[in-house]
């Protein structure tokens, strides 16, 4: 229960962070956003703002979405044929159409719909009471609502408060801004980090010994956690970095070192080895890490180190892509299966540790949402940049068509990833 509790947490603050990213840039960019759910699946909770927002709560605890008006993610959302109910104000204008027998409206008329348009001229026109004698034209507020089959009541979409309807430069904030956001998140929760702490804890420049690797070199040798090397091979050791020079020398042959252990020397022997590491390259290991030690820091020195973490976590993802286009692998990628066995293992440590994982794996999300693959936030700035070069957008069918390919590589490559991530973990 501890590990859902905090996969739902740690992917819903993400995921949520990200969307609310692209609902704040739309309004701002006068774009229609029809809903703002957090989670998914069928509906708990709905409320329509005075803004034409619809704020939804979902039975699944899983992330989120923004609906924007026009941004590709819009149905269909009346039929010719169709039976609805339409409230009318007093200048007989629709304000509401229902086409859900979820809802019934107590003052509604009946209509079966023959014909409308819910985006330039504004009209519905149909039979009333089932008389198809008559059929009647009435005109459609540019604010009206419309209930949806599953109940959830959303602002109608006109072209001037459609996506593709704001400037081009306001689209690309938009698609832009999930990114951003999840960056900024990143950011703050560092800060929270060492603000909370009131510092961090840094690598040790010493010679003093963190951990020691089991059947390593050093374990062989007598080395433990907590001692600190003095010496290797008769030569003085004062910082960590000065003990590879060293070793790499002495590959295979027995070479005395010095530890100081609870005030007192110790002199041991130990052979250095040379391993293969997974990228296939060679390298003289001994099996030590370095010790850590905790550093103060002030207001200034904590914004600076939260803004750095920031940049180290991005440059290390950066070299993690680099890694899949020199030699691809499944194992060097990872879904949502992995991120629940990480959540496994990070739930039984601290709030701290959780919120360190969690601004690792936002702007983990923010960097793979910019690059350039249809479907994704950087396929959508790419095509933007298209439309700004031609000076004219894509005609919407080369953009569906697109965005169609981008979702279908994006499909598989999660089914390979979760089966991968499925198999590496509960059957290895």
């Amino acid at each position: 229960m501890k590990t859902i509790i905090t996969f739902i947490f740690v992917f819903g603050l993400i995921v949520v962070v990200h969307e609310f990213g692209h609902f704040l840039f739309a309004k701002l960019s006068g774009i229609l956003v029809r809903e703002f759910s957090i989670g998914m699946g069928p509906k708990l909770f709905s409320h329509r703002s005075q803004s034409g927002t619809t704020y939804t709560v979902r039975m699944l605890p899983v992330g989120g979405y923004v609906r924007m008006a026009g941004a590709g993610e819009e149905e269909l959302e009346l039929t010719p044929g169709q039976p609805v109910s339409i409230e009318l104000n007093q200048e007989e204008v629709v304000t509401r159409i229902n086409t859900s027998s979820k809802v019934q409206l107590p003052n509604s008329l009946p209509m079966e719909v023959t014909s409308f348009d819910l985006e330039d001229e504004l009209f519905i026109k149909g039979y009333l009471n089932g008389d198809e004698k008559e059929e009647k034209l009435y005109q459609v507020d540019h604010d009206a609502a419309i209930i949806e089959t599953d109940g959830i009541e959303v602002q109608i979409a006109p072209r001037d408060v459609q996506f593709q309807s704001a400037k081009l430069i306001n689209r690309m904030l938009t698609n832009v801004a999930g990114p951003l956001f999840n960056f900024i998140l990143t950011f703050i929760l560092f800060g929270v980090v060492l603000f909370a702490q009131g510092g961090e804890i840094q690598p040790d420049p010493s010679s003093h010994i963190g951990g020691v690797a089991e059947n390593s070199p050093a374990a062989k040798a007598g080395i433990k956690p907590g001692d600190v090397i003095t010496s290797v091979n008769h030569q003085p050791v004062e910082q960590f970095t000065d003990i590879k020079p060293i070793i790499d020398k002495q590959v295979g042959k027995e070479t005395p070192i010095e530890v100081k252990r609870d005030g007192k020397v110790v002199e041991l022997t130990l052979v250095p080895k040379t391993e293969t590491l997974e990228d296939g390259t060679k390298a003289v290991r001994i099996g030590i890490q370095g010790g850590t030690r905790f550093v103060s820091l002030n207001f200034l020195e904590k914004i600076k180190r939260a803004a750095n973490k920031t940049w180290e976590s991005a440059t290390m993802i950066f070299v993690a892509l680099k890694g899949l286009v020199t030699g691809f692998s499944l194992n060097k990628l990872g879904g949502p299966v992995m991120i629940f066995q990480v959540s496994s293992q990070v739930s039984n440590e601290s709030f701290m540790t959780i919120l360190n994982f969690i601004a690792v794996l936002s702007v983990n999300l923010g960097i793979v949402n910019l690059l350039p693959i249809p479907a994704l936030d950087g396929g959508k700035l790419l095509l933007n940049l298209v439309e700004g070069i031609r000076r004219k957008p894509l005609s919407p069918e080369v953009e569906g068509k697109v965005t169609l390919v981008g979702v279908a590589f994006l499909f598989l490559l999660m089914i390979l990833v979760t089966w991968n991530d499925i198999m590496r973990f509960f059957f290895r």
